[in-house]
């Protein structure tokens, strides 16, 4: 086990921190947050396959929590960020993008809509107080933007079994997906959100700090008996969980440097919209067809593939570059994503300089896996 790092180091850490330890993480940063990486007893693997296969539980405080509130606030959002929110009503979420005046993108996070005046957003930890930063600036009277990174932690059930453990620890479960329920569980609000980064069936939990430990632990307890062994996973197999959905990663997969339409991810962007930030650019890059796209890759071989490394078309010079890559632990082979060429279209074979050797991989559309229970 790696010595549990933590304020020492500069980093915040999880309110859930000392129960990782107990449970022997080990840890790594994570913009800025010291967070569980995998645990004892199996580690990454077995985290991964628990997930595809029963349930596994994250914990993911780290990411944000930015509140919108004010006459108009969701309106303000929506002239905002990329998505449209008039697509959803009240208690539901969507998964947006918030984006610089050039079309690169700035971040990408999920917003809970809780109602004209009341938004929630969940960004990544590294991005949270430039997202933060950005809203206030743009904010109209009487709307207010509170980072509120600090004031709860986020804990992900995900798997085919995760509504047992969820009504195991009395929490609500059914609802639709990116639909949220806001409860009481012990006098303390929960957000159970039908959200996940792993292609799995699973909710997402926003709990007070303080309440957190006692969340956790109900829902590590509730596999007993009849119940599902209850797994805590880190971030290693949230990492390879969703390099196998095709699930972009902000800082490799979208960036300042590679907007939504290189990622294709247009489906999230508001084209009918009057205005959204970037729109000017990402409308012309629509229209005139970016040079390259994100596309998928799987080895034919025994390749793995990693960011940064080059990618080839019959001898040519580089076609692009690996953004994102792993080894599949439910395939068994190395799958990832990379920024390509326009003209390299899913069938193709491509050639991967993994540590001087050219590998095999066909372009592939993600998703690399079929989920063990629909997300939906």
């Amino acid at each position: 086990m790696s010595e549990p790092a933590g304020a020492d180091d500069g980093l915040k850490t999880s309110p859930l921190h000392d129960r990782h330890v107990a449970l022997g993480a080990k840890f790594a940063e994570f913009g800025g947050w010291s967070m569980p990486l995998e645990y004892k007893g199996g580690g990454a693997v077995k985290e991964h396959r628990a997930v595809r296969e029963s349930v596994g539980v994250f914990d993911v405080s780290h990411l944000g929590k930015v509140v919108v509130r004010g006459p108009g606030a969701a309106d303000f959002v929506n002239r905002c960020l990329t998505n449209d929110l008039d697509r959803i009503a009240p208690g539901q979420a969507q998964y947006t993008l918030c984006c610089a005046e050039d079309g690169g993108v700035v971040d990408d996070l999920i917003g809970y809509l809780r109602g004209d005046d009341d938004v929630l957003l969940i960004p990544n930890a590294a991005n949270t107080a430039e997202v933060a930063r950005r809203l206030s600036e743009a904010g109209p009277a009487g709307v207010e933007v509170v980072d509120r990174h600090d004031d709860f932690a986020v804990i992900a059930v995900q798997g085919p079994r995760s509504d047992e453990v969820l009504s195991a620890a009395g929490l609500p479960v059914g609802h639709d997906y990116m639909s949220f329920v806001e409860v009481e569980r012990g006098g303390v609000p929960v957000v159970v959100c039908r959200t996940g980064y792993t292609g799995e069936r699973g909710y997402e939990l926003v709990v007070p700090r303080e309440a957190a430990g006692a969340v956790w632990d109900a829902l590590l307890g509730a596999g007993t008996g009849e119940k599902p062994s209850v797994v805590p996973a880190g971030l290693a197999a949230r990492d390879t969980l969703r390099t196998e959905m095709g699930y972009p990663l902000h800082g490799q997969d979208i960036s300042p440097s590679i907007s939504p339409v290189q990622a294709r991810l247009g489906w999230a962007v508001g084209w009918d919209k009057p205005e959204f930030w970037g729109h000017e650019a990402l409308r012309a890059e629509r229209a005139a067809k970016p040079a390259r796209f994100l596309r998928g890759l799987v080895a034919a071989g025994r390749g793995i593939p990693r960011p940064g490394m080059n990618v080839y078309v019959d001898g040519e010079g580089s076609v692009g570059a690996v953004t994102s890559g792993t080894f599949s632990p439910t395939r068994r082979v190395g799958v990832g994503l990379a920024l390509l060429d326009r003209a390299v279209t899913d069938g193709r074979e491509v050639a991967v300089d993994v540590r001087g050797r050219r590998e095999t991989f066909v372009v592939t559309k993600p998703p690399f896996v079929t989920p063990g229970s629909s997300a939906s």
